[in-house]
Formats: C-alpha cells, structure tokens, sequence
C-alpha cells in the first residue's frame, strides 16, 4: 500500500500537493513526545494557558486569507462562507479564553466533618479525529478547549485537507504554545484507530460518521477511555400550520445549501403539513432551481463542488436509491457533465421510510421533502430518525415552538423560524446515534478532566 496521499482540488480535479504518511512508530513516537509536554503544561496556569489562546485567536486572524485559500482549494468551500468559519474560530478562541478561569477554577464546598475542594485536573494526551467539511473550525472547536483545559492533543485530520492540517499545526505554534502541546499527525485512518490502546492516550474525540464513531467508542470503551461524538444527523425542519411560508422557504433553502450541503447540523428533511404543502413546495422547487454552481472563489456562486469524487458518487447513489424505491425527483438529482465533482441543488419527494433520503444523512444539497397530515404528525416524522443533532421549527406562535422545541424535539439543538449553526458561547452536541458530549459554551472544558474532590477534614 502506498505511504503518499494527495490533495485533489475539487474544482480543477488537480492535484495540489503530495503528503508522505508517518508510520504506526512515528506516530506512536508523537503521542509520547506529547505526554512529556503535558507534565510540564498542566501545570501552567490557567491564567496563561488563556493567554495563549487569545493569542491564537490573533494568529488566526493573520493568517486569514492562507486559511481560506486552503478551504478553497482543498475541499471546495465557497469562499464568503470560508470568511465565516475563519472568523467563528476566532471567537471561539477568545470565548474559551474568557470562560476558562470562570470554569475550571477550584471551588470550595462544606461536607458533614470539613471542607472539601472540587478541583478541574487535565488527564493527558486527547486524540482528535477531525472530518473535511469544516477543516478548520472542527480542530480549532475541540483543541482549543483541551489545551486550556490543561491536556495536550494529537489529531488525525481527514486526508484531502492535509495541507489544512500543517496550517494548523504552525498556528499554535506561532501562538507560542509548547512544541508538542498541539500536533497534527499525517495518518490514515488504520493508525489512528491503533492509538486509541495508546496507554498514554487518555480520551478521544470525533466528529463523523455514526458508523465510524460507533467503532471509535468501542475500541476506546474497551479500554475505560471517555469519548466525546459528533456523528451527523439527517435534520429535520418542520413547517406547521401556521407558519410564515416565505420565511420558511427561504430559511430551508439556506439550512440545505450551507457548505455545500456538507454540513453535519444543516436543514436535511422538509416536513411540511399539508395545509402548506403544495405552497412551500412550489416555492422551494423554484428557489433551489435558481441556484447557481460554479468556481467557489466567484461573489455569485451558491454551491461549489463536493469536496471529493467517492463522495459525490456516494450521494448520487443514495439519490437513486431512493428514486428506485419511489422517491420523485422536483429538481436536479443528475450528475452535471464536466469537471469538478458538482451536485446541483435537489429535491426528492414522497420520501418515506426505508429510503436513504429518510433514514439516512445525504451529504450534499439535496433535500428531502415529506407531508404530514398536521402538526402533531410533522413532529412525529421529525423525531422518526435514529438520529439527533439539530433540527427546526416554522410558526408564527413563537410560545408555542419553543415549547415544542424544549419538551418534544429528541435533537442537541433546535432553531426556530431560522438557521444558524454552533455558536461559541452555546454547547453543541446530539442525542442517539448523533452521538454524546458537548462542545462550546464552557461544557468542552470540562469534557476530559478529572473532577476531583479533596476532602479537608475539621478535627477541632
């Protein structure tokens, strides 16, 4: 098997760059020069562990057009939204910098015969197992917290955005943060998998998809070692009876198209009553229609290409899939001619179970939409999925949505009459096979520490 990997650029179908991967030893060899860095940077304060991470926050910002060139070209992101995630790293940066003494500063309790301290302590070396889609924002999102929080990481990024994996790697380090804190391994996936058992590996994080992760967890829970997933999701947005349809047409349009449709918390499923059914269907038909693909560096492109070619191959089959099971297609669902590895907007109706456009995560801009009788129909086809993620809510009573959204939505995150993704200051997460844990919001500080209490005893 060959020990190089190239970068493809999914515009030109070029290639960009050639990586030589480590072996099973060097790598093995990087997660030990990471354990000597963690005795010595846990006991950094935290106070400067924060510095340092309002210092990336800096870094980042300099280094802003590189790093949207790199989307660009290594996984097709449409340039404006490469501007979004660069400037959502940023903030997180700085939020996990304003919240981590708030967080992870020791706190003093009575207990019946003393005083006890509950103390947040770094446990080790976390392994990051990053995907493609957002190949910046995904490894900046959990490594951040952890080198904070007192840990050091070592990351396995996805192959066609090794050149992203550098650029990160030389991030932290221009930041000031110790050689070996932060270190992005070129490997495949085989290696990654053997340093799980790695005994100075003590946590891992992923993001991708539920079957994968689902193996991740075991082979780490074997071990008794915690593990943090974000496995994808196939979202539901539901219409309800009394919602404002332009908004909601609008609204999904945006929620389905984001990233390219590469996106593991975007709009997905459309489930619209039928009182507005052939209404938001006629809309959103001629909406998606008018959407136009292109070169991702030009002002007016809406969707660029699919970050590789088996992935573009991988959604046309799902669509066909579900074609053949008797799916009808409204828009699109053909692979364009020519280069680049394009899918156009498209959507598929009389989806029903069975069907990968219901059951499973279509990672592309394809929408399913499906009718419910009434409201309390549409929530019970939303919450049909073995997945949890996000999802959303169209009304124009506002009370009654987000009640909805709090007691009867199974998902780790709701909108209501809009889109919007993870926000710094907000914890991320999903539910069943979405996976378990939470990011953002202070919660990732806390996912792998020991949470410590030292009991004081009063003898007097």
């Amino acid at each position: 098997m060959s020990n190089s990997i190239q970068t493809i650029n999914p515009f030109t179908e070029k290639q960009l760059n050639e990586y030589s991967l480590l072996s099973h030893d060097e790598a093995k060899d990087a997660v030990a020069n990471a354990n000597d860095c963690f005795e010595e940077w846990k006991l950094v304060p935290i106070a400067e562990r924060a510095k340092l991470a309002n210092k990336l926050a800096d870094v980042i910002e300099e280094n802003r057009e590189s790093l949207i060139e790199l989307m660009v070209s290594e996984m097709g992101k449409v340039q404006s939204q490469g501007e979004g995630e660069v400037t959502l790293c940023v903030n997180i940066c700085k939020y996990t910098a304003k919240m981590a003494e708030k967080e992870l500063t020791n706190e003093k309790r009575d207990y019946e015969g003393g005083e006890a301290i509950i103390t947040y302590q770094p446990i080790g070396v976390i392994l990051g197992i990053q995907p493609w889609n957002f190949p910046l924002y995904q490894v900046i999102r959990y490594s951040i917290v952890n080198l904070v929080a007192g840990n050091t990481t070592v990351m396995k990024h996805a192959s066609n955005v090794f050149g992203m994996a550098e650029k990160i790697q030389s991030l932290y380090e221009q930041a000031g943060f110790p050689k070996y804190a932060y270190q992005s391994l070129l490997i495949d996936g085989k290696t990654a998998s053997k340093l799980i058992s790695h005994k100075a590996v003590k946590g891992v994080t992923f993001t991708g998809s539920d079957k994968t992760g689902k193996k991740v967890a075991k082979e780490a829970a074997k071990r008794s070692k915690k593990t943090v997933l974000e496995l994808g999701s196939n979202d539901a947005y539901v219409v309800l009876d009394d919602a404002d349809i332009k908004l909601a047409i609008e609204t999904s349009v945006k929620g389905r198209i984001v990233n390219n449709g590469q996106t593991c918390v975007s709009a997905k499923r459309f489930i619209v009553t039928e009182k507005n059914y052939d209404k938001f269907k006629e809309g959103f038909t001629q909406a998606m229609s008018a959407l136009k693909t292109g070169d991702p560096k030009a002002d007016d492109t809406d969707i660029g290409p699919l970050a590789r070619k088996d992935l573009q191959e991988k959604l046309h089959k799902q669509v066909t899939d579900s074609i053949e099971a008797g799916a009808t297609a409204l828009c699109g669902c053909e692979v364009p001619e020519g280069k680049g590895f394009f899918y156009p907007a498209s959507i598929l109706e009389n989806v029903s179970p069975g069907m990968p456009a219901y059951d499973d995560e279509l990672f592309g801009p394809v929408a399913a939409l499906i009718k419910a009788k009434d409201d309390d129909d549409a929530m019970r086809i939303a919450n049909d999925s073995r997945y949890g993620l996000g999802g959303g809510i169209f009304s124009t009573d506002e009370e009654k949505a987000t009640e909805l959204a709090i007691k009867h939505f199974d998902t780790g995150m709701v909108n209501i009459n809009g889109f919007a993704l993870s926000q710094p200051n907000l914890p991320f997460g999903g539910v069943k096979s979405s996976g378990y844990g939470r990011e953002h919001g202070g919660f990732g500080l806390k996912e792998f520490v020991n949470i410590k209490s030292v009991m004081v005893a009063k003898n007097s």
